[in-house]
């Protein structure tokens, strides 16, 4: 890896490709706005940039539990892409990650990952089917082709890509994001939880609001027993929820033992609710973002006000990744209006999955609220 000790130190390459990653950082709600226009055939969820397929968007809330997931360890491989183009990845840099992690202030863990493979979300019988990732492919493919865009130069490993909701043209991981409602069903009134995302501490959608919690759909930690223990999508947004919202580390001691989610206090209490109906827990779809590909699971959970005050009463403002918004009163949660959706959704520099996800959630309110 090149000497990036000093600014001197920087070649034309590194010059260029900086300038490139902060043009992305910079304008890249816009740059996703326009990207979306390269798919016209492709559909377009809630008229959000999101790109989705029909099979991907249940015509109604899904239970969570509803969707099965299936995992594939000899699913075919994927095609040969074109990742280390010059525009793309700088002379002296093995791939776009190398870059990123010696040129930028982002940090990662190349953790494995669930990679999705195939998914059909329609009733009666939605599934989803994993095989085995790791974190850096969806940056080396996804983000990559951001950068390559935000260059204005080159669209070689775009066009081999091809169809971005197409899972078996590139490596495909997935985030679950979810958008947190807190209702309280006294009154009806129910609030939202945003985040803003810190292009200082993320490497990905810096700069651009999205729902909290939201997460890689990977294992806690690389080791064997981890696989199968944390392939759960519940199991996942648990663990968000405890991150994002209450500002807990994510070592989970799980390369010595696999976590106990029986006796995991937090987790007791979110199935807890789960089970006495004080929590319900939805998928709406999943969808690909235009600009890097990022590909996200679209998921809502629906607190009774009390019980969420018991679950989240330490809530955090600001986490690993961000900070958590603040409505008009000064309380974490904005109100879940037709206005406040409408100026995220359209008018705020949403992440793409966020945007579908709110104007989702918006027109299936009746569905999702007790009242």
């Amino acid at each position: 890896m090149p000497d990036t000790s000093s600014p001197k130190a920087l070649s034309a390459d590194e010059r260029e490709w900086l300038a490139t990653r902060a043009r992305l950082t910079d304008e890249r709600f816009e740059l996703g706005v326009q990207a979306a226009e390269l798919y016209p055939g492709l559909l377009k969820v809630e008229g959000t940039p999101l790109l989705s397929r029909s099979e991907w968007l249940p015509e109604k809330p899904l239970p969570l539990d509803a969707v099965k997931l299936m995992s594939v360890p000899d699913a075919p491989p994927l095609p040969r892409l074109p990742l280390d183009t010059p525009t793309v990845v700088p002379h002296g840099y093995s791939s776009y990650v190398d870059a990123l992690l010696a040129l930028t202030p982002a940090r990662l863990e190349n953790r494995s990952t669930y990679r999705l493979r195939a998914a059909d979300l329609r009733r009666p019988a939605a599934w989803m089917s994993f095989s085995r990732g790791r974190y850096s492919d969806g940056l080396d493919t996804g983000e990559a082709a951001a950068h390559e865009y935000a260059s204005g130069r080159s669209a070689v490993l775009r066009e081999a890509i091809g169809d971005p909701c197409d899972p078996a043209r590139r490596p495909t991981n997935i985030a679950i994001s979810t958008l947190t409602i807190r209702e309280d069903r006294s009154t009806g009134e129910a609030t939202f939880i945003l985040h803003w995302r810190d292009p200082a501490k993320v490497g990905h959608a810096g700069g651009l609001f999205q729902v909290a919690p939201a997460g890689i759909f990977q294992a806690s930690g690389e080791a064997d027993w981890n696989d199968m223990n944390d392939f759960s999508l519940w199991r996942c947004m648990t663990q968000e929820f405890a991150e994002e919202l209450l500002g807990r580390p994510e070592e989970y001691g799980s390369e010595l033992a696999p976590i106990d989610y029986a006796s995991w206090p937090f987790a007791v209490a979110m199935n807890a609710a789960v089970t006495s109906g004080a929590a319900s827990a939805y998928c709406l779809g999943l969808g690909v973002d235009p600009l890097t590909f990022a590909t996200d699971l679209l998921t809502v959970v629906v607190f009774d006000g009390l019980v969420f005050d018991e679950l989240f009463g330490t809530l955090v403002d600001e986490n690993a990744e961000g900070l958590l918004l603040r409505g008009d009163d000064g309380n974490v949660g904005i109100a879940f209006t037709r206005e406040n959706v409408e100026r995220y959704a359209r008018r705020e520099r949403m992440q793409a999955a966020g945007a579908a996800l709110l104007a989702l959630a918006w027109r299936h309110r009746e569905s999702l609220l007790a009242r």
